[in-house]
């Protein structure tokens, strides 16, 4: 069978202190001090039509920052991580003092039995959509959507990186309440849980909605040769298969999520009133600035969405 992922880097920023601050504004970062790196394009939504899986995925974990590239992401890490000193990010300059890395030219892929992996940063499971569905099942049917939605997830990747599946892909999600935390943007609900998969991925790596904002992202709890131990000082055991397990679900290349590359609808422009000459023709309180830094936003909302399209699921997506 065809590895999933030829090559991975993961690099972590050793920094002279905290990093108290959102993906988003370290690529912001990236991008102002390091403009013709190889890895602003994949950075600035320049090849979101073309990856629609990250290939470099940017997070902040216990206040550290770490740079995760899989495949055509693994060479633009490696370039920017060789010219890193310092960064400003206006209120503060954070100074690396080292890097430390952990790169896999191991392949990826599915194994015969089942691995554990635990989500560091909450898994965004549920949009809006999902959200409605979830609520109108019962415990036990919950944690087989949920298993199913994280099948999904890993269907996602294989098809994206170019795997051909030809076998079933088990899930077993254990999460630590079945009722979903709330998150302000469009309707998200997350967990905070461990699954087994008979899968073998690299640590870091995200999954569900929001990977570019570092929700999702996991580790593996499989070997202690990560970058941290996350508490775990002994390799894990492999599980077998067993298919009589009625906690553990599968799924085969039927269940795929179709990709679906959205166009953003035409707004028919009306005609716009003129404003007097002696009135404001701006909102009380609304500068210029201040509408310029709204539309970013919205735009960055929607580069998040084009990012992760396959990954907001539908209803009919899901179903059994």
């Amino acid at each position: 069978m065809e590895a999933i992922i030829s090559e991975s880097i993961t690099a972590r920023l050793v920094s002279d202190k905290p990093v108290i601050k959102t993906p988003y504004q370290v690529k912001g970062v990236f991008m102002k001090q390091f403009p013709d790196e190889k890895i602003i394009p994949f950075l600035d939504g320049r090849l979101r039509s073309k990856y629609l899986y990250p290939r470099v995925q940017v997070k902040i974990l216990n206040e550290q920052i770490y740079i995760v590239g899989l495949n055509e992401g693994v060479e633009p890490v490696l370039a920017l991580i060789n010219n890193l000193d310092s960064f400003n990010f206006g209120d503060i300059t954070v100074k690396i003092e080292e890097v430390e890395t952990e790169q896999n030219n191991d392949p990826v892929m599915m194994a015969d039995k089942l691995l554990r992996y635990k989500f560091i940063t909450p898994w965004v499971a549920l949009n809006a959509g999902t959200n409605r569905k979830y609520k109108n099942l019962v415990d036990e049917e919950k944690i087989l959507f949920l298993n199913k939605l994280l099948g999904q997830n890993l269907l996602f990747l294989s098809k994206e990186l170019g795997l051909n599946i030809d076998s079933k892909i088990y899930t077993k999600v254990n999460v630590q309440d079945i009722e979903p935390n709330k998150h302000d943007e469009n309707g998200w609900r997350s967990f905070d849980t461990e699954f087994k998969t008979n899968f073998m991925l690299p640590s870091y790596i995200g999954f569900g909605n929001g990977i570019t904002r570092g929700y999702g992202s996991i580790f593996s709890l499989n070997h202690i040769n990560n970058l941290e131990s996350q508490g775990s000082d002994k390799e894990y055991a492999q599980e077998e298969i067993n298919a009589d397990d009625e906690l553990l679900s599968f799924v085969t290349i039927n269940d795929a999520p179709v990709i679906n590359k959205r166009k953003k609808k035409k707004r028919f422009k009306g005609k716009k009133k003129r404003a007097p000459n002696n009135s404001n023709p701006s909102p009380k309180g609304m500068s210029r600035k201040k509408g310029n830094n709204f539309n970013k936003k919205e735009a960055d909302i929607d580069d998040e969405s084009r990012f992760n399209s396959c990954l907001l699921y539908t209803s009919d997506a899901a179903d059994e």
